[in-house]
């Protein structure tokens, strides 16, 4: 057993979120199948250098594909993320260098999801995290975005009661107006630009590296850290398989 694949307990979370549509033909275990998937997002080996034990590359390829394209990775990390209220959220962003050969697709492709910023190429991934730092809700950007281009959707987990933490980056007042709107408080350290005061606890800003170190988390897994995926929707699909690891391994530790 490879240290990448599912403990009993992350199966019996996943197991129960899956398709079962019998095809007719004989069907490489699920289980099986969802190892090898963690072992390409894990190692960030290419689809065809799957080990055998894990079945053909083609039937982990494709149904990585199916499953992606029917939503079950975004079913399974709403289901297993919680989101209680009166809470901390916390939000931010990262960048990902694009590997040369995720970069060979045409520019007017929709679904490229590629900028250029200081480091080359690169994909932001922007993420919200609770107050434990396991991921609540994940996008992602072209590099060169602000980070502030996926606050409103990202915002959409913010509860009444919430306490939401960022950076500086994004000190803006229609983002503390939308949280508020929403019954939460966004303490966010003001800008050097800013004339107006408001309310900041450095005390509780202190909290925020939580969600730095659930991005070091995430890029432990090599599809992830570096890009490797050619479609944004893609790579985003591998960044939430990792969301997921990401959760239930923490539960799995706690158990």
């Amino acid at each position: 057993m490879s240290r990448y694949d599912l403990t009993d307990f992350e199966w019996q979370m996943i197991e129960p979120r899956l398709p079962n549509k019998p095809r007719g033909v004989p069907r490489v275990n699920d289980r099986k199948v969802l190892n090898g998937i963690f072992w390409v997002l894990r190692s960030g080996a290419p689809w065809r250098d799957v080990p055998d034990r894990y079945g053909p590359y083609t039937t982990c390829y494709n149904r990585f594909r199916r499953w992606t394209i029917s939503g079950i990775w975004d079913s399974i990390m709403e289901a297993i993320a919680g989101s209680p209220t009166g809470s901390v959220k916390m939000i931010d962003g990262t960048s990902v260098r694009v590997h040369h050969s995720a970069a060979t697709l045409r520019a007017s492709h929709p679904d490229r999801c590629l900028g250029r910023s200081r480091g080359g190429l690169t994909t932001k991934i922007h993420a919200l995290t609770d107050g434990f730092g396991l991921p609540v809700k994940i996008t992602i950007t072209p590099g060169q975005a602000h980070d502030l281009t996926a606050v409103e959707d990202l915002i959409d987990c913010v509860a009444d009661g919430d306490m939401l933490l960022a950076d500086k980056a994004y000190d803006a007042d229609w983002l503390r107006a939308a949280t508020r709107t929403r019954g939460a408080w966004a303490n966010i350290p003001p800008k050097s630009n800013r004339n107006d005061p408001i309310v900041f606890s450095p005390w509780l800003y202190k909290r925020r590296n939580i969600i730095e170190r659930f991005f070091n988390k995430l890029k432990c897994s090599r599809r992830v850290a570096t890009r490797y995926e050619k479609l944004g929707s893609t790579f985003l699909a591998m960044a939430k398989l990792a969301c997921i690891r990401v959760i239930l391994r923490h539960y799995d530790s706690a158990t």
